[in-house]
């Protein structure tokens, strides 16, 4: 059977964005390759002539997922204030819509744990992010340690606050992160 051109790419990238929700919402470990594989329509055996592990999908969804994350952050900087860019990032939205949110806040312990290929890719995705953050900063001299600070700063608060069960507990969190956030974002260091 032939398929159109582009079908084998177009598949690719389907299962990358099935696995990249999955594991936002459910975890790595916890997503099994069956579920995500039935998830995108298609049969275990589909897996392989992509990828060659279930150690490459996560690397290539954990990037994939970052790359989209950083992409919107370049659109929200061209017309939001640093302000406007935070509050987007601790909202109540993110907060529980994690499978299309942040992967950092989703996986970041699991991260950690994975192998050195994946941590780079990650790495990778990371500094472009906090460098186009950086950009909305106030100039000086540690604007990229200032652009670091704020969203790992951001990164921990959304994961606390998704932590608690009390609801009111959690938009309590959320604001003062974004409180803290902002004091950060404008100091002059």
């Amino acid at each position: 059977m032939r398929f159109e051109k582009g079908h084998k790419e177009n598949t690719r990238k389907h299962i990358i964005d099935v696995a990249s929700k999955r594991f936002r919402k459910d975890g790595a470990a916890a997503s099994g390759l069956a579920g995500i594989m039935s998830e995108a329509g298609l049969t275990n055996g589909a897996f392989y002539p992509h990828f060659e592990s279930k150690d490459a999908l996560v690397r290539e969804a954990v990037a994939s997922a970052l790359a989209d994350q950083h992409e919107k952050l370049q659109k929200a900087g061209a017309k939001d204030s640093v302000e406007s860019i935070i509050r987007g990032y601790l909202d109540v939205s993110h907060l529980k819509g994690r499978e299309n949110g942040c992967p950092s806040s989703a996986l970041l312990p699991e991260i950690a744990r994975q192998p050195g290929s994946t941590r780079k890719a990650y790495q990778e995705g990371l500094l472009a992010y906090v460098e186009t953050l950086g950009k909305a900063l106030p100039a000086s001299s540690s604007s990229s340690q200032r652009a670091m600070a704020i969203f790992s700063l951001m990164v921990g608060t959304l994961q606390i606050a998704r932590a608690v069960p009390d609801a009111a507990r959690a938009a309590e969190i959320l604001e003062g992160g974004i409180q803290a956030a902002l004091t950060l974002a404008k100091s002059a260091t």
